[in-house]
């Protein structure tokens, strides 16, 4: 079984995400022998944002990584990524992340019918943080992006373990942190949806 960890965060080790995120993929290693794991942070190593350059392929760095990603994305079974809400959305490197991943005939394709997903049958997990409380509420971006995007490619289970309100007090990021661990996915009950 592959998994791919993606990390967007660029708070290092401040980072809540990153821990939910490296503790959803620490469990995934515990409990899954002979898992395989790749890994991306796209603070440290981003993915460019698509310019009309990308388009040409002018750049065969560029194209060489974009193939990368795109082939490591297309290999995985599970993805977890660690995403925190900025703006009310995802980090623009993410985005430009996922931009590297739709791509026509490969992630998805259209139809008489419209858009069909090519790259079902992934289990995504988002380990999100976020500074206030947006669950539910017409502030977040977050969350109906990122179910709408992995659904265009065919992806239907994406599952979100959030710690929210980490910037009101000391004691709600701590309280934050411990629920999300506390309801961190299970694989077999991954395994099993």
């Amino acid at each position: 079984m592959k998994l791919l960890h993606i990390d967007a965060s660029v708070l290092g080790e401040n980072s809540v995400s990153r821990q939910l995120s490296a503790a959803v993929v620490q469990q995934w290693r515990d409990q899954v022998p002979g898992l395989e794991v790749s890994y991306r942070d796209l603070d440290a190593q981003p993915v460019p944002h698509l310019r009309s350059s990308s388009l040409a392929q002018s750049d065969p760095a560029e194209v060489a990584d974009a193939e990368q990603v795109l082939q490591q994305f297309l290999a995985a079974d599970v993805v977890v990524i660690g995403s925190p809400m900025y703006n009310f959305s995802v980090a623009s490197t993410l985005k430009a992340w996922i931009d590297r991943l739709a791509v026509a005939g490969r992630t998805f394709k259209y139809t008489e019918n419209g858009p069909v997903g090519l790259a079902g049958g992934k289990r995504v997990i988002v380990a999100s943080s976020r500074g206030g409380l947006h669950t539910g509420a017409p502030t977040d971006f977050q969350d109906p992006y990122l179910r709408q995007v992995f659904a265009f490619f065919g992806i239907d289970n994406v599952e979100f373990v959030r710690a929210e309100g980490i910037a009101y007090s000391p004691q709600h990021r701590t309280d934050a942190i411990a629920q999300a661990l506390a309801a961190l996915p299970q694989p077999e009950e991954l395994a099993a949806a």
